[in-house]
């Protein structure tokens, strides 16, 4: 059952020069193992009552000795440089929060009370899938929270930011510290002048400026301040989605005809799924062409500025939550095969070398480690495709991010073809089978692709790209 055919007395459907021209066009601006994932979190709203907030003079948000110790790139290398507003206490207004985003690690599955043979499909039904979201996680010991606000005078002024806030030392870790400054640092290598103007994704945040707390209860706190491009999450969307499938609506302003058939509004919202993911994909190939890694990719850092269903040509998409960057630069990794101790910054990716150690890579091929963490992200790709062809058109909780990652990976060990079948007989997920079922089910085919059990033979993200699941062809 496709969803492309219409009543030929109707206006038809996007057509497929249409699908490429959406994943074509440029927007006008300039979160993952079972064993380990890093995942950020929307969750409860917190008050926000500084009294003041000083900016850090100049253009580098840690001293120079602050980078030493925290060893952003390498012992001892200066900070990198970003040009950045020269803001001031008074040119920032706080205006709301958007929520806190938190870290979570998957410690433990199948959970308790599901039991299988280790190395064997567990051939759970599909009440025993109900039960997956049961897994055992561990909260990070990092929690930042969010805000949206404006610049308030100056050449800026009335200009939107999101307001990124990470905890002072005193309440929280040494971690936070490194989050914050591998944030910044990665910003900074991913826009200009370290990279030219007509080369930046336009799908990665634009940083404006730091600052430090200097009052109040969230004194000693690092703020980072972004452009405001969306503050919608693609977990937001596919809980609205989700909602909106099971009343047969769009997302947003739907059309006259979609009353008469509801593959119309399915058929935009599986066009607008994809012009998200092309985007997203686009900001991961453009952070590897610059040799930095992801490492936290999900529904939750991904931002967009509309979740109207129409708007799939001129969505503005943002692939944000670079605190657990990784620069795989020869010189980045050379450091660290040289490093007696690796630093806080460095630590960030601990988990992600030691899955290279299991995957077989060797201490003395640096450029196979640079491999390995493309293909982790690519990995992390693939169950972010997942979720979102999953979530939106599937029955509201009837299958979550979780939940299906542990099918593919626990029951059908990345037979995702399987599991495509498994998946055909639960009426609840019919319409995300149909909509990967397309062009010769070609999104299972790229999901296979994606989260091939032999990280070797996973796309790049420039390949992802050019499969026909988005190209069509």
């Amino acid at each position: 059952m496709g969803l492309t055919t219409v009543m030929t007395a109707m206006p038809t459907l996007m057509s497929r020069s249409a699908i490429g021209k959406c994943l074509d066009t440029r927007s006008s601006l300039t979160t993952s193992k079972a064993h380990s994932i890093r995942q950020p979190l929307v969750t409860a709203r917190h008050a926000l009552s500084p009294k003041r907030i000083e900016f850090l003079r100049g253009s580098k948000l840690t001293r120079a000795r602050e980078a030493t110790r925290l060893g952003g790139r390498g012992q001892g290398s200066p900070p990198i440089v970003a040009e950045l507003q020269a803001l001031t206490a008074d040119m920032v207004a706080v205006e709301r929060p958007l929520g806190s985003v938190g870290f979570l690690s998957l410690k433990s599955w199948p959970p308790r009370g599901l039991a299988g043979t280790e190395g064997e499909a567990q051939g759970y039904d599909a009440r025993e899938v109900d039960l997956l979201s049961s897994q055992e996680l561990e909260e990070g010991g990092v929690t930042t929270r969010l805000y949206t606000g404006r610049i308030t005078i100056g050449p800026s002024a009335n200009a939107r930011v999101i307001l990124k806030a990470y905890p002072a030392r005193a309440l929280g870790t040494q971690a936070a510290d490194a989050m914050s400054y591998n944030e910044f640092t990665t910003h900074a290598a991913l826009q200009p002048p370290a990279v030219p103007e007509e080369e930046v994704s336009p799908y990665l945040p634009k940083l404006l400026g730091g600052f430090v707390s200097n009052e109040g209860l969230s004194k000693g706190e690092q703020w980072l301040v972004f452009r405001n491009d969306g503050t919608t999450s693609a977990a937001a969307y596919a809980t609205e989605a989700a909602a909106a499938s099971a009343e047969g609506e769009a997302v947003g302003e739907g059309e006259f005809w979609d009353r008469m058939d509801e593959r119309r509004p399915l058929a935009r919202r599986g066009t607008f799924i994809k012009v998200v993911l092309y985007r997203v994909f686009s900001a991961l190939a453009f952070m590897h062409s610059r040799n930095y890694l992801h490492q936290s990719l999900g529904a939750a850092s991904v931002f967009m500025d509309s979740t109207a269903e129409r708007d799939a040509r001129t969505v503005r998409v943002q692939l944000r939550d670079l605190a657990f960057a990784v620069d795989v630069s020869d010189k980045a990794l050379r450091d660290l095969a040289e490093a007696r101790r690796p630093s806080k910054v460095q630590e960030l990716a601990a988990d992600l070398w030691q899955r290279a150690a299991s995957g077989g890579v060797r201490e003395d091929r640096p450029a196979d480690w640079r491999a390995f963490g493309v293909a982790d992200d690519i990995y992390a790709g693939g169950l972010l495709m997942a979720y979102l062809a999953f979530v939106p058109f599937c029955a509201p909780g009837s299958i979550d991010g979780p939940a299906l990652q542990k099918l593919f990976e626990g029951t059908f060990r990345l037979d995702i073809r399987a599991a495509r079948d498994f998946c055909a007989a639960d009426e609840r997920w019919a319409r995300a089978v149909d909509f990967l079922d397309a062009d010769g089910k070609a999104g299972w085919d790229l999901l296979q692709a994606m989260m091939h059990a032999d990280w070797r033979e996973r796309p790049s993200a420039e390949e992802v790209l050019k499969h026909p699941f988005f190209t069509g062809e």
